[in-house]
């Protein structure tokens, strides 16, 4: 039973929990609710960046439809999520298992594979560029023993490919410190009842480890595929402002980015790519979820 002193202040200050809430409730609302409300009527509008514009109904989303640098955006956005979300669900639980003894020195490498998610990504990004420029180390390196140098920065594929690998590279440390905490919980009697039964290592990762941290791979899988279908920074900054030859190496954010801002940016029309994003985004939360229910079955 509440204090008569409590009870009190809880009469004369009966909005006192709002006002503790206040604060974020403001930032939330400034951050994020305007701002997704504000590109989901825009996406319905005609507005231009110093034009309000008007209702257009459908019209940005009709024009979509036959908008090739739409298609050339999304379907680079789904090779970069089929491309990086195996990458980053499979690589960091394996990164997890080497770093999880307590040896000495472990504490060292834990902290060296974790640096690149505390690193700016625009930092990342440069020195990447740097790497692998057509006169950059990697490929002064090719030439050397003879295989001639490669165009990771111009050609499409190889592009996208080299921004999937920083990608990953960045997203190591970080999953593998969530899988870190996931293998802490396994119980390590499971692992020995396997041994005792004869299994290997490689067994007792398929039918130990696997199984105890499914809901943590599922969980990365979620985090991973809708940090990929929005990747910008990475392929922004291998790219340059300008983008690849015919800007064919286009994500869907890159092409927000370039529809929508400038003196005569289309702020509707890409309003409108932002809203297939999230539509997006959401229905591959979705069908990570929904796999999930399906395994647990």
């Amino acid at each position: 039973m509440a204090s008569p002193a409590v009870s009190r202040v809880r009469r004369q200050l009966p909005s006192s929990p709002w006002l503790f809430a206040a604060p974020g409730l403001i930032v939330i609302g400034a951050f994020v609710l305007y701002p997704f409300v504000s590109t989901l009527v825009n996406a319905f509008t005609d507005r231009r960046t110093l034009v309000p514009g008007e209702f257009v109904g459908l019209a940005n989303f009709r024009e979509l439809l036959h908008d090739d640098m739409f298609w050339i955006g999304l379907r680079n956005s789904t090779l970069y999520v089929l491309g990086v979300v195996p990458a980053l669900v499979i690589l960091p639980l394996l990164l997890a298992l080497l770093v999880q003894k307590s040896i000495p020195g472990i504490t060292f490498f834990r902290s060296a594979f974790y640096t690149p998610v505390v690193a700016s990504i625009v930092v990342v990004g440069l020195i990447w560029v740097w790497l692998l420029d057509e006169r950059g180390l990697v490929n002064a390196l090719l030439e050397t023993v003879g295989v001639g140098r490669i165009g990771f920065l111009s050609d499409q594929w190889l592009l996208l490919l080299s921004a999937m690998a920083v990608t990953v590279w960045k997203g190591l440390g970080y999953y593998m410190i969530i899988y870190l905490a996931a293998l802490g919980n396994v119980p390590r009697e499971l692992h020995e009842a396997a041994a005792v039964d004869g299994a290997g290592a490689v067994r007792r990762f398929l039918t130990v480890t696997v199984p105890a941290v499914r809901s943590t791979m599922v969980l990365v899988a979620a985090l991973s595929s809708v940090a990929a279908f929005k990747v910008f920074s990475e392929v922004y900054l291998m790219a340059g402002p300008a983008g690849g030859p015919a800007g064919e190496d286009t994500t869907l954010v890159m092409l927000v980015q370039r529809t929508g801002t400038g003196l005569t940016g289309r702020v509707g029309y890409a309003s409108a790519i932002s809203v297939v994003v999230f539509v997006v985004t959401v229905v591959l939360m979705l069908l990570v979820l929904r796999a999930d229910r399906r395994e647990e079955r």
